[in-house]
């Protein structure tokens, strides 16, 4: 039976960063990886910018008295030699990475540690490092396998669900907003806990884009959203002072400078657009000004885990060391990165 320290399952971020800090104890440290290749989501998360930077890097983007300076440092790299870099560190220390590797069972050994038992030999160690992460982005090969571990040693797991992900409508919304595919604007989505400023991006099957992705987090099924359509502009205000000036604009136009004319005929009837701002009834402002500043929608759910970039929920943060990420009845077990109970929040 081979031996070694520390063995740690799985080949993402939180796997390499916890297997290059134990090589550089002197740790002989084994990292066990289902996938053919390590670290795909490094290379797929931030739509494939590794979230390390962003895409294009322009002097603009920064203070500084010589703003170029910063542009200089980080094109020193590209997204894509993150991955480089952890792999080359993991080699200084001493890391020995073996993909295809298939978990068959985990044992403890006594008081000295674990027999992990794998597709190819059976592996003891004295410290066991569980780095899978959560449910997200299935196809990438994210599963379950932190919660079973953690479950099979008694540790709390928190209710999962996808997180940072677009919503989906129903139907005969889905077929309403249709039109607006690809239409992307500045709003602020609210629920009764929390709200978001940010771009809404309308898609074939609903709504995304950051502000959606962030109200993902916090959205709760069955419950209805408000978006505000004209962030830092009151709709009804604005008509009314248009009114005491004798604006004379047809609503359609006068809206035209606020909105895209596809949206706007969307939400309003065209009985309604043809008016003058100055035949306009003040019930009708109100509903005009409602439709855009207060826009009450109930989605279907959201795309779930196939695009989402974050799980929420996982293993239970009460029963793990937050100095030292052990469990904190299962002496020499660790859990490390998505497959704990946190996520980061805008």
């Amino acid at each position: 039976m081979l031996e070694v320290d520390v063995i740690i399952i799985g080949a993402g971020a939180s796997g390499l960063m916890c297997a290059i800090e134990a090589g550089k104890r002197q740790r002989g440290v084994l990292v066990l990886e289902h996938a053919n290749k390590p670290g795909k989501k490094i290379l797929m998360s931030g739509g494939g910018r590794c979230n390390f930077t962003n895409y294009s890097v322009e002097a603009e983007h920064y203070l500084s008295q010589n703003a170029h300076f910063c542009k200089s440092a980080l094109s020193r790299y590209t997204q894509w030699d993150i991955l480089n870099i952890l792999l080359s560190e993991c080699d200084k220390a001493s890391v020995d990475i073996q993909l295809n590797i298939a978990i068959k069972s985990i044992q403890q050994r006594g008081a000295s540690g674990f027999v992990v038992k794998t597709n190819k030999q059976e592996i003891a160690c004295q410290s066991l490092v569980i780095a899978t992460g959560g449910l997200s982005i299935p196809k990438m090969g994210a599963t379950p396998f932190a919660y079973k571990v953690a479950e099979q040693f008694g540790i709390a797991v928190q209710s999962t669900r996808a997180g940072l992900v677009p919503f989906t409508l129903h139907v005969e919304d889905k077929e309403k907003y249709a039109a607006l595919s690809g239409l992307a604007l500045s709003a602020i989505i609210s629920n009764a806990r929390q709200s978001f400023t940010e771009n809404l991006l309308f898609t074939h099957r609903g709504l995304s884009g950051p502000v959606a992705l962030q109200m993902s987090s916090y959205w709760r099924e069955g419950e209805e959203l408000e978006i505000n359509l004209l962030p830092g502009l009151d709709l009804q205000q604005q008509i009314l002072q248009a009114q005491q000036e004798k604006n004379r604009l047809k609503v359609k136009n006068y809206l035209a400078q606020y909105l895209a004319k596809r949206l706007v005929s969307i939400f309003l009837q065209d009985d309604l657009l043809e008016l003058s701002l100055l035949d306009l009834s003040h019930k009708q402002i109100r509903f005009i000004a409602g439709q855009f500043n207060h826009w009450k929608i109930k989605p279907n759910g959201t795309e779930g885990y196939r695009t989402a970039e974050v799980t929420l929920g996982g293993v239970d943060c009460h029963a793990i060391s937050s100095k030292t990420l052990q469990a904190n009845h299962v002496d020499g077990l660790y859990f490390v990165g998505e497959a704990l109970d946190v996520s980061g929040c805008g």
